[in-house]
C-alpha cells in the first residue's frame, strides 16, 4: 500500500533548486532532463517527509525502500537512480564526512536495444519518394536529404533557423543538447536540394513574410516534430518500407550506421552526432557488427 505523501520541506526545495542550477551550468543538461530530475527528487523528498526525514538525512535503506514502492519501466527506474546518484554525489563532494546513500544500491539492468537503421537501398527509395514537382515535395525532399546527410536530431532539424545554413561552405551551425554548438557538413546532394527548395518552394510557403525557420509549413510557420514524423511515415509507406519502426530518428541512425559501414572514424562520428560521450556513439559499432553477421549468414556457404 502506498503511503500518504507529505509536503516538501523548504530546505529540500532549496537543495533541489541549487542542484538543478548547478548541473545546468556545469553540464548543460537539456530542459527535459532537468525537469525529470526535479520530479524524481521532489517525489523522493515527499516520500521521505512521511518518514520524518529529508533528502540530506536519507539513508541507503530509505532509498532502497523508496525504490521498492515505485512501479515503472526499467528506463524510468534507471533515470530516477541517475538523478539520485548525481544529487547525492554532488552533496558528498561538497559536504565533508557526508556518506552517499546511493553507493551500494544496485543499478537496474538495462536491456540492450540496438538503434534501427534502414538499408541503403531503402534510404535511396525514401529520399526519392517526395513529388518534387510540388512545393511541399521540394520541402520534404530537402528535409529528408538533410536529415540523412547530416545525422541531425529531429528537434535540431525542425528548429533550424535559416541563418544557420552556410551554402557557400556547405555547413550548418547546429545548437544541440545543452546549448552546445557544432558545425556539420551538409553534403553536395543535400545542399543541391536545399538550394532548390530555397529558390522555388520556401518563398511560396513564406507568403511574403520573413520567418526565421529554414523549413516552413503550409501556414508559413516553422515545422514541428509531429509534422516531420507524419511526412516521414507517409513517404516510407508510399515506397513500401513497412515492418520496421519508421520514425525521423531512423534517418539519424541510418546516417551513423552507414558511415561506420563505409569506414568512418568513431571519434569523427561522435562530433557529427553531437554526442557528449564516446560510449553513446559506440552503440553503432554493435549495429554495424550485427549487419555483417547477417550478411555472412546469408551469403557464406557455411554461414
Amino acid at each position: 500500500m502506498q503511503e500518504k505523501s507529505a509536503s516538501i520541506t523548504e530546505a529540500d526545495q532549496r537543495s533541489i533548486a541549487a542542484f538543478l542550477e548547478r548541473v545546468w551550468s556545469e553540464d548543460g543538461l537539456a530542459d527535459r532532463t532537468l525537469e525529470a530530475y526535479r520530479q524524481d527528487l521532489e517525489g523522493l523528498a515527499r516520500w521521505l517527509a512521511t518518514r520524518g526525514r529529508g533528502l540530506q538525512t536519507a539513508r541507503r535503506e530509505d532509498l532502497s525502500a523508496f525504490h521498492g514502492t515505485q512501479r515503472a519501466a526499467v528506463r524510468s527506474m534507471a533515470r530516477r537512480q541517475s538523478a539520485f546518484r548525481r544529487y547525492y554525489g554532488q552533496l558528498a563532494r561538497d559536504t565533508p564526512g557526508f556518506e552517499d546513500p546511493t553507493l551500494l544500491i544496485e543499478r537496474p539492468r538495462m536491456p540492450r536495444s540496438l538503434p534501427k537503421a534502414l538499408a541503403e537501398r531503402e534510404i535511396e527509395a525514401l529520399l526519392a519518394a517526395p513529388d518534387t514537382g510540388s512545393t511541399l515535395g521540394l520541402r520534404d525532399r530537402a528535409m529528408l536529404e538533410l536529415m540523412y546527410a547530416s545525422g541531425l536530431r529531429v528537434s535540431e532539424l525542425v528548429e533550424l533557423p535559416l541563418s544557420a545554413l552556410n551554402t557557400r561552405q556547405g555547413v550548418l551551425r547546429i545548437t544541440g543538447k545543452g546549448g552546445k554548438d557544432r558545425l556539420v557538413p551538409v553534403g553536395e546532394v543535400a545542399l543541391e536540394h536545399i538550394e532548390t527548395y530555397l529558390a522555388q518552394a520556401r518563398p511560396q510557403l513564406a507568403k511574403g513574410r520573413q520567418p526565421a525557420a529554414l523549413f516552413l509549413s503550409q501556414r508559413g510557420e516553422g515545422m514541428t516534430r509531429q509534422m516531420f514524423w507524419t511526412l516521414v511515415k507517409r513517404h516510407a509507406v508510399a515506397v513500401g518500407i513497412e515492418g520496421k519502426r519508421i520514425s525521423p530518428h531512423v534517418l539519424r541512425h541510418s546516417f551513423a550506421t552507414h558511415l561506420l559501414n563505409h569506414g568512418a572514424d568513431l571519434r569523427a562520428l561522435q562530433l557529427l552526432l553531437g554526442h557528449a560521450s564516446l560510449s553513446t556513439t559506440q552503440i553503432y559499432t554493435l549495429v554495424a557488427k550485427e549487419g555483417l553477421k547477417r550478411l555472412h549468414a546469408q551469403h557464406h556457404p557455411r554461414g
